[in-house]
């Protein structure tokens, strides 16, 4: 047991203002969607403008004093707006992802700093005691604010999925709370936690159970066929033995719900990602900078490249929102390729690699380092898959637009984790780097995805 971090005056107002505006949630089934946004809009400009002085800047931590704003309390109204432009036609899931936001985070904090207890294991600034009132005070207040609601807009019509899948979502923001990315999560935890809810409880048992017999099918097609490939790049020395077998299932994955066009792309991103890590492979080992094992890889690997494709696969096929969850499993692939592309070319062919916070020059394959070469290439790469997709027609409605839009996304993912990288050489690298590199590629596949689903969510909005 580990003594309490303490709370401070100025962390006690802060979480006043953080657990009050949650409240405003209760007003959202009177308000249209616009409306909502154009709250928020004011809030924000409140927040920045106003607040700092009303409060004398009470509300600002040591760091932002010198800016003269708290970069957490102006983007919190900005996410609340976020979250209702893209499920303003499910006001539950604003409320509920907003509640997240408010009381699990907020009492996070307080009980966390007040209780202490044993610190967690990937951030030594944060409490198990925090972790599980984020996890309870969130899911609880969530479900509650879901529910109200729900209750007020179809009094006959609650899902029952909706009340765990609220504990999921706020399980899920608490994990991402914790995480030392360096990323706000005013910004990530709303929106992680309304992405998380949308995608369960759009679920539609019926529609899987429609489709069994097709799905069954694909399954033994996929598994036969993943059986060979993964042989082969097991022969080959392609992959190690715990890649091969984890590359098994996330293929087989892939091919039973997004079927035999979501496994191409699936195989275009292999070939492009291993042609790219074999290009000057010769002079990245030199430089110590090569993959290991000549670029051979794991099961970790697959799974943090290919794990969130699969479960938009899935979505894919057992919700409604088929052409969205589609470009979701593109972006993901895209992102990871984008990736995979532009560091191995940049590390070769980039003149000028720099570091995306500072634009400081630093040596090829440097964490957080990008290149104009490089970048330049994983567009291609990226744009080659969102291609396909198109020609494939796995996109449906969306179309040409939906093919950017999967670029776009890759771009946005991508850049997030060179920006995480490059904070692991500042001033906060004794957090940052403890996030490993298949964490990161986990994270940049996910936020891809997520990215496309937004954009996406905008165009058919």
């Amino acid at each position: 047991m580990t003594a309490p971090l303490g709370l401070t005056r100025g962390e006690l107002a802060r979480k006043a203002v953080h657990i009050g505006f949650g409240f405003g949630a209760l007003s959202l089934p009177w308000l249209t969607r616009w409306q909502t946004a154009g709250i928020c809009l004011f809030a924000f400009l409140l927040n920045w403008l106003v607040l700092p002085r009303i409060t004398h800047h009470l509300l600002e931590r040591e760091e932002e004093k010198k800016r003269g704003f708290s970069e957490g309390i102006i983007e919190y109204p900005l996410a609340v707006g976020a979250l209702v432009m893209l499920f303003g036609s499910r006001m539950e899931i604003v409320a509920a992802a907003w509640a997240i936001l408010a009381f699990g985070d907020g009492f996070a904090t307080l009980a966390g700093r007040s209780l202490g207890g044993p610190r967690l294991p990937w951030n030594a600034d944060k409490t198990v005691t925090g972790l599980m009132a984020f996890i309870g005070v969130g899911g609880l207040c969530s479900t509650l604010m879901a529910l109200w609601v729900i209750t007020d807009a179809h009094p006959v019509s609650i899902p029952p999925i909706l009340m765990f899948t609220c504990y999921g979502a706020a399980t899920l923001a608490a994990f991402i709370e914790s995480l030392p990315t360096g990323i706000n999560d005013n910004l990530s935890v709303p929106l992680m936690s309304g992405a998380f809810l949308f995608s369960l409880t759009a679920l539609d048992p019926g529609k899987l159970s429609a489709h069994s017999d097709e799905i069954l099918m694909s399954l033994a097609s996929g598994a036969a066929i993943n059986l060979i490939i993964s042989g082969i790049a097991w022969a080959t020395r392609t992959v190690k033995p715990s890649g091969a077998v984890a590359g098994f299932l996330v293929g087989t994955a892939i091919y039973a719900f997004g079927g035999w066009q979501a496994f191409v792309i699936l195989l275009l991103f292999f070939v492009l990602g291993t042609g790219a890590t074999k290009v000057g492979y010769e002079r990245k080992a030199a430089r110590k900078i090569a993959q290991a094992e000549g670029g051979r890889r794991g099961a970790r690997h697959a799974i943090a490249n290919c794990g969130v494709p699969a479960f938009m696969a899935f979505l894919a096929a057992a919700t409604a929102h088929t052409d969205l969850f589609m470009a979701a499993l593109v972006a993901a692939l895209a992102t990871a390729v984008f990736d995979t592309v532009s560091s191995e070319i940049g590390q070769v062919y980039g003149k000028t690699p720099f570091l995306i916070t500072t634009f400081r020059r630093v040596a090829p394959g440097t964490d957080g380092a990008v290149s104009i070469e490089g970048t330049l290439a994983g567009l291609a790469a990226a744009a080659i898959l969102a291609l396909a997709s198109l020609s494939l027609g796995m996109l449906g409605a969306l179309g040409w637009v939906g093919a950017a839009l999967v670029v776009v996304a890759a771009f946005i993912g991508t850049t997030v984790e060179s920006y995480i990288g490059a904070l692991s050489l500042g001033a906060a690298s004794a957090m940052v780097s403890k996030i490993d590199n298949e964490a990161m590629n986990f994270a940049n596949t996910l936020v891809g995805a997520l990215a496309a689903m937004a954009l996406c969510r905008l165009v058919l909005n």
